[in-house]
């Protein structure tokens, strides 16, 4: 399976790690156009993968075409690419906020995937939600499911719409949850704990804890009442985070992103 991919970024490298990693492809089946040659150097260097500074030479034996470009670039990338893809490619698009429609009228292709990643892709733990056209083949289909298993779990979604709101729950999640570290670090400082050893402290118990929920299966209403002795610590400070509507915040701040990314994307009919 050869594939290309259009720009780097952090998502784009995140993607080609993990891919030469769990051996999905090898380094000689990968190409990256990068206009930098300075990236394309560091690339070529760090993964032994082919470089070019052409979108065109970079698609021309590809099977898997990932558009990884910022979104303002993607018009331009769009352009340049339309009418130079054959049936048989399947083009996979990480650019947030571009819809199917917007790829297959920019590309005239009709075989499209769009990828919502999210950051903890970058070290194998991410959550990928995606979607594909009807005429993504199911060798294709399989291949993008392999690729974002690379990068830590994958949802498939038979329909664009939960698209945006995986952008608002698990692409803008971890946004939430360093905020909620660093508040919790600084809560620690403020009892008098040393800013450092607050915040190993802080972040392996918000790691410790999403894994104990992961590996339990248990709800996490359940794992919580576990930790909450009658009269003690954990429910003083629990009582606090409920008086102060912290669940009514949460669900506002993804409420807020998911109309955001709906704005974005150009999606009125919601």
């Amino acid at each position: 399976m050869n594939i290309a991919f259009i720009g780097g970024g952090a998502m784009g490298e995140a993607m080609t790690a993990g891919i030469l990693k769990n051996n999905v492809a090898r380094p000689a089946d990968i190409t990256v156009s990068d206009v930098s040659t300075v990236r394309q150097k560091a690339v070529h260097d760090k993964y032994g993968v082919s470089v070019t500074a052409s979108n065109l030479a970079a698609i021309a034996s590809a099977d898997l075409v990932v558009l990884a470009v910022k979104p303002q670039t993607l018009p331009e990338v769009l352009a340049e690419m339309s009418g130079h893809l054959r049936p048989q490619q399947a083009v996979v698009s990480i650019v947030a906020g571009a819809r199917v429609s917007t790829l297959t009228q920019g590309l005239k292709h009709r075989s499209v995937v769009r990828v919502m990643p999210n950051t903890p892709a970058q070290i194998g733990e991410g959550m990928s939600v995606w979607t594909a056209t009807a005429d993504v083949s199911p060798e294709h289909r399989d291949a993008v499911k392999a690729i974002l298993k690379a990068l830590g779990q994958e949802i498939y979604v038979p329909d664009e719409q939960y698209i945006d709101m995986a952008t608002a729950l698990s692409a803008s999640g971890p946004g939430y949850v360093f905020l909620f570290i660093e508040s919790l670090i600084d809560a620690g400082v403020h009892i008098g704990l040393p800013r450092d050893m607050a915040s190993t402290m802080a972040v392996q118990t918000v790691l410790g804890s999403a894994r104990l929920a992961q590996a339990s299966g248990r709800h996490p209403a359940e794992l919580r009442n576990m930790v909450t002795s009658p009269g003690g610590t954990t429910a003083e400070g629990l009582l606090q985070l409920e008086a102060g509507a912290l669940r009514a915040l949460v669900t506002n701040a993804v409420l807020a992103a998911y109309e955001k990314a709906q704005e974005l994307s150009g999606d009125h009919s919601h």
